[in-house]
């Protein structure tokens, strides 16, 4: 009955001053508020990677030309990956599944008034299964296709947009690429940029063969992706990767690589790493604003202390003791953190929601962080609020009672 009527009195002095309650309680809201959002941000983000991550599947790297540094120093391509390397891993390398060539460039795309400057890609059939696309309008071209050099060409997912037209009515339409004109046959799941410099949705595909001998005039291969056999770790298919690859360029024993292999769920994985970093850096600096609210709750309530050093000497005369003080003090500031962190829960799911609209960025509220900072609040409100209600509890009541 006694902390129920403690409570009440608590209550009741927030209640008297409305308005510089809420603003003491803005600090805890704004640091509630900004830890969750930066931590769904940062667990959002999070999701994206693991999906990437199950999108690229385990099985799959990547091999590119050329080292991507030496000594700390990054150096251009001194060989090249060609079509010769292509067809010596799918002679040779008994762990690999597929292998999906790439040479890729930048050339001018025109469809009816539409003029772009496009990635135009040429591969291989098994570009679909081993990158994880469909083909929701048309086809993707045939190995069939490949040998016969047909001019075929499957978009990817974004271009349809660039180039202002309807995707399923760009099929059977012709498309010129560098002036030639091809028949577009399929159009391609959307992918999204994976973190690189270019954007999968935004290039165009067309069959190996006819790239290197009626395009490109050129076997030279930007890269290839490998997919090492069901059962096979990846590292063993790396291992017969480099096998195959070292003999084709005549690398002497000892000598480095000329080729880098990247092995695309470490790369991904290294990237997760960082954005949890990032995020716990967010979520730090955020909870600095907590502790900043807490002063503001310390200091308001010294200012309360002070003003009420009279109604705290009649409560000791009429019998209330040290620890009756101290509870409804602790009480007042435990009550305020709460509801600060209440709202600033409101607050930053809220915030959440809007950022993840407007900026449309991937966004996840974890429970945890919200459990945490609704608990780190009311841990700043006892830890604040202790000296106050201390300061309260030892006021001599004929000193108190004298205050004017």
């Amino acid at each position: 009955m006694l902390l129920a009527e403690t409570t009440a009195v608590a209550l009741r002095s927030i209640r008297a001053n409305t308005l510089r309650s809420v603003l003491t309680m803005l600090g805890i809201i704004i640091g509630v508020a900004a830890v969750i959002t930066m931590v769904a941000l940062g667990s959002g983000a999070q999701r994206a990677v693991e999906e990437r991550i199950a999108v690229l599947g385990a099985n799959v790297f990547t091999v590119f030309a050329g080292q991507l540094g030496q000594r700390g120093v990054s150096t251009a391509d001194r060989t090249i990956l060609s079509t010769d390397d292509y067809e010596a891993l799918r002679r040779d390398a008994a762990q690999l599944n597929a292998v999906v060539p790439e040479m890729q460039q930048s050339l001018q795309v025109v469809f009816g008034n539409q003029n772009r400057s496009l990635q135009i890609v040429g591969t291989t059939a098994n570009y679909v299964e081993v990158k994880n696309y469909t083909v929701p309008y048309g086809r993707m071209f045939t190995a069939g296709d490949d040998a016969a050099r047909r001019r075929y060409a499957v978009l990817g997912s974004s271009v349809p947009d660039m180039l202002g037209a309807n995707p399923e009515a760009m099929i059977h339409q012709t498309i010129q690429i560098r002036g030639i004109p091809f028949e577009i046959v399929g159009v391609l799941s959307p992918k999204g940029a994976a973190g690189g410099f270019t954007n999968p949705d935004e290039q165009i595909l067309i069959p190996l063969a006819t790239a290197q001998f009626r395009v490109f005039g050129s076997k030279r291969l930007r890269s290839m992706s490998v997919e090492v056999q069901e059962g096979v770790p990846i590292e063993q298919g790396m291992v017969d990767l480099e096998r195959v690859l070292r003999r084709e360029h005549k690398i002497r024993p000892g000598a480095d690589n000329d080729f880098t292999i990247r092995n695309q769920q470490d790369l991904l994985e290294t990237q997760q790493q960082a954005t949890r970093i990032f995020t716990s850096l967010l979520a730090s600096i955020a909870a600095v604003s907590l502790v900043v609210g807490g002063i503001g709750i310390m200091n308001i309530m010294l200012v309360s202390v002070t003003e009420r050093t009279r109604e705290i000497g009649v409560r000791k005369a009429l019998g209330a003791t040290r620890a009756n003080i101290l509870l409804q003090f602790l009480i007042e500031a435990l009550t305020l953190c709460l509801l600060g962190g209440g709202l600033g829960i409101l607050v930053g799911m809220g915030a959440t929601a809007v950022l993840a609209r407007a900026m449309h960025w991937n966004a996840l509220v974890s429970p945890k962080a919200v459990i945490v900072a609704f608990g780190f609040s009311a841990l700043v409100g006892l830890f604040f609020g202790l000296w106050p209600a201390r300061r309260a509890a030892r006021l001599d009541p004929i000193v108190a009672l004298r205050y004017e």
